[in-house]
C-alpha cells in the first residue's frame, strides 16, 4: 500500500502527468455522458465511423503542421452534422457507414503518405498519446467539453424522449432531425476527443464502456448517466496511473481495465438475478 501511494505522489508530481490527468478526465466525462445516449439510441457503428472519418482529419492537419486534434476535430463536426441531417437512413444503413468508413481510412492514409516529418505522429493518431498533451490543448478541451455538456443538458429531454419513443416524440413536433443533428456533433466532440487518449482504432473503449457497465446496474437515467461518468474518470485515472508506473501505455490499460469490469459486472449482474 505504501508503495502505491508512493508512485501517487512521485507521479502527481510532474507537469506531464497533471496535464494528462486533467486531459483525460475532461475526455472521460464528455465521452461517457455522450455515450450513454450512443448505447440508448444503438448507434455505436456510427460512433465508431466517426473516429475513422477524424483519422482523415488528423492525418491532413498533421500535414498542414497544426497537430491531429483540429483537423479531427472539424472534420469529425462536419460528419456528425451530415449524419444527423441524413435522419434514420445512416443508422439503418450499415452500407453507408461502412463505405464511408472505408473512404475515409483511404484518405487519411493518402494524407500520411504526404507526411514527412517525425513518423511517430501516425501512432498518435492512431492509438492516441494522453501524456503528449500541452496545457493549451487542455485549457481548450476543457472549454468544449463545458460547452458540449451544457449542450447536451439543453438537448436532454427531447433527445431523451426521441430515443425512447420517436414516433410518439415525432407526433408531439419534435424535430427529430435537428435533435439528432445536434446530437452527432456532440458525439463528434467526444469521439475527437477520446482518441487524444486512445487513439482512433480504440475509441470505442471510451465512447461503449462506461455507458455499457453502468446499464447493467441502474436502470434509472439519471443514475445510470452519472454512474457512466464516475466509472470512465475512474478508471481513466487508474489507467493513466498505471501506464506512468509501467511500460505500457494507456490504451492498453484503458481498454483492458473497461474489459474486466464488463466482465466483472456481467458476472455480478448474473449472480443478482439468481438471488
Amino acid at each position: 500500500m505504501g508503495n502505491i501511494i508512493t508512485a501517487i505522489s512521485e507521479a502527481w508530481s510532474f507537469d506531464f502527468v497533471r496535464t494528462a490527468l486533467a486531459a483525460g478526465t475532461v475526455c472521460a466525462l464528455l465521452a461517457a455522458a455522450v455515450g450513454y445516449f450512443v448505447v440508448l439510441r444503438q448507434m455505436a457503428f456510427a460512433g465508431h465511423a466517426l473516429g475513422h472519418i477524424g483519422f482523415a482529419g488528423a492525418c491532413a492537419s498533421v500535414v498542414l503542421g497544426w497537430g491531429p486534434l483540429p483537423g479531427m476535430l472539424a472534420l469529425n463536426v462536419i460528419a456528425g452534422a451530415g449524419m444527423g441531417m441524413l435522419g434514420r437512413r445512416v443508422q439503418e444503413s450499415d452500407l453507408v457507414i461502412g463505405m464511408t468508413l472505408a473512404f475515409a481510412l483511404g484518405l487519411g492514409t493518402f494524407f500520411l503518405a504526404m507526411f514527412r516529418g517525425y513518423a511517430g505522429q501516425a501512432t498518435i493518431i492512431l492509438f492516441g498519446n494522453i501524456f503528449s498533451v500541452s496545457e493549451t490543448q487542455t485549457l481548450g478541451m476543457v472549454v468544449l467539453t463545458v460547452a458540449s455538456l451544457a449542450g447536451l443538458l439543453v438537448l436532454f429531454r427531447p433527445l431523451l424522449f426521441s430515443t425512447l419513443e420517436p414516433e410518439l416524440a415525432e407526433a408531439k413536433g419534435v424535430p427529430l432531425r435537428l435533435v439528432a443533428t445536434l446530437f452527432y456533433m456532440l458525439v463528434a466532440v467526444a469521439v475527437a476527443f477520446a482518441s487524444q487518449i486512445v487513439g482512433v482504432l480504440l475509441v470505442f473503449t471510451l465512447l461503449i464502456g462506461p455507458p455499457a457497465i453502468a446499464q447493467r446496474f441502474c436502470r434509472a437515467v439519471w443514475p445510470g448517466l452519472l454512474l457512466s461518468m464516475a466509472i470512465g474518470v475512474g478508471t481513466t485515472w487508474i489507467a493513466l496511473l498505471l501506464a506512468y508506473s509501467t511500460d505500457a501505455p494507456p490504451s492498453f490499460w484503458l481498454p483492458a481495465l473497461f474489459f474486466a469490469l464488463y466482465l466483472a459486472s456481467g458476472l455480478a449482474a448474473r449472480l443478482r438475478h439468481r438471488a
